[in-house]
């Protein structure tokens, strides 16, 4: 009996490959849930309903937002970057679009907290392109398409005096309009942007905010606390504007940053584009990054969604809205690529 009771606890013999699967198996764990809650809350606010990490690593997926009535269009994307999550944010934060000519960024600039005219100095080296041209001529001749106030209006320059791609008149002119607006954003957020009322209409860019936001009720919820309402937003803040090409136009924006980290290694990001000088009312890009493995390196899940207010699309129905859309799609996907090739290796 005593012979039997000792068999009968004796430990059961594990085969070794037994021990080594079931060690893999505990690895894969973890990776294999931290995707599967990934791609469960990727789902729950975005247009994509399943990820494939590997496809995406090769190759980022762009596609429609779901329909917007009004001035307002989006597009989402989906790609994977060969960089742990918490490198991919800093990448973001620090990234340079003016690296990169097909992405007609021509001017990219920090601000600090309390900006002046000091601070646009970098207008009057603006390179000499049809874009910055048009926008020269549309400020000498107080174009109806400048998105301005009424207030700004009354110091546009006359005549077309100095030299370069941006004469001095033109420069200062802006200079005093973007460091007045970018004061008042640091003041007061959008809500204390003066309209744009010069040519008769008053936009405001707190309303153009809200309103893109209330059409988007699963994204606003998935980033409440980092942007709220009238795209003003919360936590870590950087400031900074940019000279760019809309439509073969030249344009002016001011920009702010937002970012936080998330559980289980997540981050999110914002890019609040509060003014314009032409092209568009105002534009938001969020971000959420989640850890991933793939093919046994550190990567990271990336969602994108952009959103753009514009008077020139509230006209626009049926394949005219898609196609602007798809325009705003093909950007993107320069965009996402270069960002994907200076900080992960993509293609």
């Amino acid at each position: 009996m005593e012979k039997k009771t000792a068999e009968a606890i004796r430990p059961t013999r594990v085969s070794p490959f037994v021990k080594v699967f079931s060690f893999i198996c505990l690895l894969a764990l973890p990776v294999s849930n931290a995707f599967a809650d990934a791609a469960q809350e990727l789902a729950s606010f975005s247009v994509f309903d399943k990820v494939d990490l590997a496809a995406l690593a090769k190759e980022p997926s762009v596609a429609h937002g779901p329909p917007m009535s009004g001035s307002y269009i989006s597009a989402q994307s989906c790609f994977v970057v060969a960089a742990p999550a918490s490198r991919v944010a800093d990448a973001l934060r620090q990234w340079n679009p003016t690296r990169h000519s097909e992405l007609k960024v021509l001017l990219h600039s920090d601000l600090p907290g309390s900006p002046g005219p000091a601070n646009f100095s970098r207008l009057s080296s603006a390179p000499d392109n049809g874009a910055v041209r048009s926008l020269v001529s549309a400020t000498q001749k107080g174009s109806n398409d400048l998105q301005i106030s009424k207030e700004e209006a009354k110091k546009l320059p006359t005549g077309s005096s100095g030299g370069g791609a941006m004469p001095a008149p033109v420069a200062g002119f802006w200079a005093g309009v973007l460091s007045g607006r970018a004061r008042a954003f640091s003041s007061g957020g959008t809500r204390s942007q003066p309209p744009y009322d010069f040519s008769g209409q008053a936009v405001r860019p707190a309303e153009e905010f809200n309103g893109l936001m209330q059409q988007q009720d699963k994204i606003r919820k998935q980033f409440s606390g980092l942007i709220d309402s009238s795209g003003n937003g919360h936590g870590a803040r950087e400031l900074f504007w940019e000279l760019l090409t809309a439509d073969e136009q030249g344009v002016l924006t001011l920009g702010a940053s937002y970012r936080r980290s998330g559980p289980n290694g997540s981050f999110q990001a914002a890019d609040t584009l509060y003014y314009s000088s032409g092209g568009y009312y105002v534009g938001l890009t969020l971000y959420q990054m989640w850890p991933v493995d793939v093919g046994g390196k550190p990567s990271t899940l990336v969602w994108r969604g952009d959103f753009i207010s514009s008077g020139t699309i509230a006209g626009l129905h049926g394949i005219e809205r898609v196609a602007s859309e798809s325009s705003m799609m093909r950007d993107i996907s320069k965009a996402v690529g270069a960002f994907r090739r200076d900080t992960g290796g993509g293609r």
